[in-house]
């Protein structure tokens, strides 16, 4: 079971970056909280534990302690960048050399190939979350705050779902997370015939045969329970 922890940054009393109508706080949060969702409904041998579930203040200490207490194999901290640039880009603590290089080139690649930021690299720095965890740990910065055009694009859901599925797509190919079945399954009632079954799930009548292993009639039973896509 690979141990993620999605660090959400600042919250409650800090509200981290602001700009264009929106706070760092809330988008960090909206970004982590969509990371877990989906690596938590459709991935296996993962588990997921956040900094924060809501808008709590938390001290850096109490982040990296937590993650620490919990034996965490990798840690992701969320952040939205300010201060006039435009873009992203990510950290990883100075020196620190592989695995924690080799996570954060997939994931730098991943995000950037399902959103429209400018690429601004892969950093290091010596940044509290990266220097106090025990584990694997990347810092990622997710677009200007302050910049017009980055703030539009953190102002529309879709935009931010990209960004978690990058963020996602990167943790899942880093630690091979398996994905779940996606399986449906029927069962059989009077008038059904593979074919019919077939036309009506989009799937083709040799396979629904060879999932449940049909004989060469194709013979079914009503009450027979059939995985069909």
């Amino acid at each position: 079971m690979v141990k993620v922890f999605i660090d959400a940054g600042h919250g409650g009393t800090d509200p981290g970056a602001t700009g264009n109508g929106l706070l760092e706080k809330n988008l960090t949060l909206q970004i982590a909280t969509r990371v877990k969702d989906i690596l938590i409904a459709e991935y296996n041998n993962v588990s997921v534990l956040m900094s924060r579930t809501g808008d709590q203040s938390l001290t850096l200490a109490q982040r990296t302690n937590a993650a620490n207490a919990w034996g965490a194999d990798f840690l992701l901290s969320v952040h939205i960048n300010a201060g006039g640039g435009t873009g992203y880009e990510d950290y990883v603590y100075p020196g620190v050399g592989a695995p924690t290089t080799t996570y954060q080139n997939t994931i730098h690649a991943e995000i950037l190939k399902l959103v429209s930021f400018n690429d601004r690299g892969k950093k290091q720095e010596n940044f509290h979350m990266l220097r106090e965890s025990n584990m694997p740990a990347i810092l990622t910065e997710n677009g200007f705050i302050d910049n017009v055009n980055d703030a539009t694009k953190l102002k529309t859901s879709s935009f931010i779902e990209s960004l978690a599925r990058g963020h996602v797509n990167g943790i899942v190919k880093s630690f091979n997370l398996p994905k779940k079945s996606t399986a449906v399954y029927h069962t059989v009632v009077s008038g059904d015939t593979v074919y019919s079954l077939s036309q009506r799930y989009g799937s083709t009548a040799q396979q629904i045969k060879d999932w449940n292993g049909l004989d060469a009639n194709y013979t079914i039973y009503i009450g027979q329970v059939l995985r069909v896509k």
